[in-house]
């Protein structure tokens, strides 16, 4: 029997479809969900529009005659629904994913959704077609964020044992990966009732023969502290933080129910960029109460922050949370404009920071090839480069000293 995964949302997927992989003892893992007998769906919920998309693609694969098991944020969210309706012919929940051997052989439907206080132990060791790796270091969030459903989904934050993550990483650098991305659902909550921090993981994880790059997923602004503050100056961290603000105004931020503080924010940020850090974030445009007066200011705030990096959308409501319950104020077409204000200035930030860094060496792992000689990288600060080279350089590391400066990217010759 043939079995396929396919992995909806973020790099915490990734990392679960791997780890489910690894419990997959008596079965032909294939990629291609064509020649497969059963597909395992990795589901997202984040938005009403990820579930419309699992839905379709599970009714896709069930009209074609394929057994279909349902994991992820999904099963919690859908599962229930989608298997009384036989659209499913099992839900497996995250807490059960070293059972998913069992129930990949079951003749009957199945509802194995588990619980949410569960804490992997099984670690990766491979990633297929990646020249990166993954490592969750833990699950859940204890924020209540008006807009999200996925502590709901996920369960409170808990912890990976450090000595798991250890072993994890050290496995994945004698097997190849000398960039790692850390992941979880709030990575800037590890530690927490564990008498460690984030920051002391990270130092930790830098000491490790072979790891040449760790880069991280979204962290909160208050989440960065003094032992995170203490490895700012390693050459092995990115220099690029994603740090998600969500908004600039701090009228928009208590109706979205978040933590944190536009101007002290502002100041955070400011920080960092004087130590030549690039820096992203997460900003959620067009959520309920956003009025003109609260996007005037956002936009006044917005400009003093130095990003170079941004994630915007715009608010979608999710189905079971707070905010949808809310009226929305901005018709489709003011927020597709305010979404391309953000996303300008953000971009002339961008030029701006790869001007001014220009005489710098960039520290390029090569990713993938584009055809016609052309490859494509990621250098310390998240800047995509394509370089053109008649040797194959996939995977490599490159030091790139010569490079041009264009619109969405730089380019170079080797």
């Amino acid at each position: 029997m043939k079995v396929y995964f396919k992995t909806f949302g973020c790099r915490t997927n990734i990392y679960d479809t791997e780890l489910l992989k690894s419990y997959v003892k008596n079965y032909e893992i294939v990629n291609d969900d064509n020649i497969a007998d059963i597909i395992v769906v990795n589901s997202c919920t984040v938005t009403n529009g990820a579930d419309s998309g699992v839905r379709n693609y599970i009714n896709s694969m069930r009209n074609s005659g394929k057994k279909v098991i349902l994991t992820g944020c999904g099963a919690v969210s859908k599962g229930d629904e989608l298997f009384k309706s036989s659209a499913i012919f099992g839900v497996l929940g995250a807490s059960n994913k070293s059972k998913i051997d069992e129930m990949l052989g079951k003749s009957e439907p199945f509802y194995e959704l588990g619980d949410l206080n569960f804490i992997d132990k099984n670690i990766v060791s491979n990633y297929e077609n990646h020249t990166k790796a993954f490592i969750k270091i833990q699950e859940g969030c204890d924020f209540a964020c008006s807009y999200c459903i996925i502590p709901s989904v996920r369960g409170f934050s808990r912890s990976i044992d450090e000595n798991i993550i250890l072993k994890e990483a050290k496995i994945l650098a004698s097997n190849g990966y000398s960039e790692i991305v850390l992941t979880g659902t709030n990575i800037g909550s590890y530690g927490k009732g564990n008498n460690t921090t984030l920051g002391k993981l990270i130092a930790n994880l830098g000491k490790i023969n072979g790891i040449k790059r760790i880069r991280l997923g979204s962290i909160e602004p208050s989440q960065i502290d003094d032992s995170f503050r203490e490895i700012l100056s390693e050459p092995w961290l990115e220099r690029h933080l994603h740090i998600a603000l969500q908004h600039t105004s701090q009228e928009m931020l208590t109706i979205m129910n978040r933590r944190n503080r536009a101007l002290r924010d502002l100041d955070l940020f400011c920080e960092l960029s004087s130590m030549g850090f690039a820096l992203g974030t997460d900003f959620i445009v067009a959520h309920p109460g956003e009025s003109k007066k609260i996007w005037s200011e956002a936009v006044e705030n917005f400009i003093k922050f130095p990003l170079t990096h941004i994630h915007a959308f715009i608010f979608s409501p999710r189905n079971g949370t707070k905010s949808a319950s809310m009226s929305i104020d901005v018709s489709p077409q003011i927020a597709k404009e305010r979404l391309k204000t953000l996303q300008n200035i953000v971009s002339q930030n961008n030029i701006k920071f790869r001007q001014n860094n220009a005489h710098k060496s960039l520290e390029v792992l090569v990713e993938k090839s584009c055809g016609d000689d052309i490859y494509e990288g990621w250098d310390q600060y998240y800047n995509k480069i394509k370089i053109k080279s008649s040797k194959n350089i996939s995977k490599e590391w490159i030091n790139i000293t010569n490079y041009d400066i264009m619109q969405e990217f730089n380019y170079a010759q080797i």
